[in-house]
């Protein structure tokens, strides 16, 4: 899981490193973007952009000229620089603004990197087709070994470690999925029973109400939830005290640390980073291995990897720890924020809820006017609901912004059909950029809207959306493909929906009145989940039946 592929991509709603290699930062250019954010002596100050300058320079002497057969180039007139500053600002405003003017198909220079973007889903296919000679492992295995702190698995003096590591994955799939989802529900039970509603909870305002945003919500009971279920719970913790402090800590650094990780995938100095390095280290700390032994229930995925460390004695524990910090980072860093933008979307329409409530009791056998506080659902119950289903998957729609990328290991000739060919070089970018397909108005209707039933049609899941009158196959494309594939997307989708679920059957719910709408936060674009900007204040209560 710590292979390039697992790192970036479990529970990602996606691989959170889409442009890492696009923001492919020096010292000297990122004193440009950072010098605001780091306490630097004007020494050091100085240096940075003596720094810069000859960055610059370097670059101006090697600029590219475009060659026949290869798509148009985007260079900027800033050399090295190229186009990064404005496709920092809002990548999907930049990109179609450049594909209203050079087509589907362009090559973008960004901090020294080219970049080569692919906007149509028709061509989607088409590039998938070219597996021996775009390869996602090399840009993931070095930014997630530079980002986490331990060394590259390609490579790795621990024979067969690789290996093992990607053989894991089967303990994220099939059987397992349904073993994870009973273990995520028990904990987020217990989280809101604890957390929430219980004694450890704020208590009530008048009639029994407790007061919070969406996102805090999410960040409480999700973050804590996944983590329970992945990695076990701390000894002598039965009211939940020690897991509730502990936690807390771990998510404001965890946070903290994220903020920072676009640097960190560009592979800029850690010591240009403020605490980053120490908010890693702190992390790195909780999952020694002496530490995680004393900790109980933990995912069979999680103990197979404990137990393929062990057989290395010249691993060092740090990195070991590293590898864990990992799979927190990847397993909860995309889940919050889609869980955010999902439930928004579920409170915030009366009709959403109304539906989404009938559908669960029907489901699940309840009366008209029944909640449950112990409804237990499978796999099997949760792919009946259409309009959750179709919830999900609008949330995942107006949120994921990954770019799947691929490094050209040779000069490559890309067929596209009837829109021609494209050439690309040795060393270059080539990636999608599914939100352009997610907000595009001519496949989805109105798309800046947030229509919980999008995806429902005459009651059936709707799957028919069309492109130049053509049917697509990739109209929604939040996990990535082939080999970025999120090999966690399965018990990231179901604990989503599950979590959604749990909220609508155990308690009521009021939405504060006169708010404005949360937005995607743009910033974010090409690096996983986009975190909302705003948020939406609601009341809750637990359902008491016959009130």
């Amino acid at each position: 899981m710590t292979s390039g592929r697992t790192v970036i991509n479990l529970m990602k709603v996606n691989q959170l490193v889409g442009v890492s290699w696009c923001v492919h930062i020096k010292v000297g250019v990122f004193f440009f973007l950072s010098v605001s954010q780091t306490d630097m002596s004007a020494t050091l100050l100085l240096l940075l952009l003596l720094l810069s300058l000859l960055t610059l320079l370097i670059g101006f002497f090697r600029r590219r000229t475009r060659q026949p057969g290869e798509p148009p180039l985007i260079d900027g007139w800033i050399p090295y620089v190229g186009k990064a500053l404005a496709y920092g600002r809002d990548a999907q405003k930049f990109l179609e603004e450049q594909r209203a003017i050079h087509g589907d198909v362009f090559t973008v220079q960004l901090f020294g990197r080219y970049m080569t973007f692919v906007m149509n889903p028709l061509l989607y296919p088409y590039v998938m087709k070219h597996g021996p000679q775009l390869d996602f492992h090399p840009i993931s295995d070095r930014i997630s070994s530079y980002a986490f702190g331990f060394p590259p698995l390609t490579n790795n003096p621990n024979r067969g470690l690789k290996e093992q590591v990607m053989r894991g994955h089967q303990f994220l799939k099939g059987a397992n999925v349904e073993a994870m989802l009973g273990s995520f529900r028990d904990n987020l039970m217990l989280v809101l029973r604890q957390d929430h509603v219980g004694e450890q909870a704020t208590p009530p305002g008048p009639g029994g109400w407790w007061s919070t945003t969406v996102e805090e919500f999410c960040s409480s009971a999700v973050f804590t939830a996944v983590i329970l279920t992945i990695f076990g719970k701390p000894p002598d913790d039965d009211d939940g005290r020690r897991r509730r402090s502990d936690l807390q800590v771990w998510r404001k650094k965890l946070y903290d640390f994220d903020r920072m990780f676009p640097f960190l995938a560009a592979q800029c100095p850690v010591w240009l980073l403020g605490r980053t390095s120490w908010n890693r280290r702190t992390l790195q700390e909780y999952f020694l291995p002496q530490k995680m032994k004393s900790w109980s229930n933990s995912a069979l995925f999680t103990q197979n990897r404990l137990k393929i460390f062990d057989q290395y004695d010249d691993m060092q524990d740090i990195h070991k720890a590293a590898h864990h910090f990992a799979i927190l980072w990847a397993s909860t860093i995309n889940t919050v924020p889609s869980a955010f933008w999902c439930l928004n979307g579920a409170l915030t329409s009366s009709e959403a809820t109304a539906k989404l409530r009938a559908e669960l009791k029907d489901n699940c056998g309840l009366g008209d006017t029944e909640l449950s506080t112990d409804v237990r659902l499978t796999r099997e119950d949760l792919d009946k609901l259409v309009y959750l289903d179709s919830l999900v998957n609008e949330g995942l729609r107006v949120s994921a912004a990954s770019i799947p990328p691929r490094l050209v290991l040779e000069d490559t000739t890309i067929q596209l059909g009837s829109a021609g060919s494209v050439h690309v070089r040795k060393g270059d970018i080539v990636g999608l950029f599914p939100l352009s397909t997610h907000m595009d108005p001519e496949i989805y209707d109105d798309p800046e809207t947030f229509k919980f039933d999008r995806f429902v049609q005459d009651g059936q899941k709707k799957t028919d959306f069309y492109k130049n009158g053509q049917r697509l196959k990739h109209y929604l494309l939040p996990f990535g493909y082939g080999a970025s594939r999120c090999p966690g997307q399965g018990f990231a989708l179901y604990s989503i929906k599950l979590f959604i679920s749990v909220v609508l059957l155990n308690f009521e719910v009021q939405v504060d009145e006169g708010q404005t709408r949360p937005c995607p936060n743009r910033m974010r674009g090409g690096l996983g989940t986009l975190p909302p900007i705003g948020d939406t204040r609601f009341r809750y209560r637990l359902w008491v039946p016959g009130a």
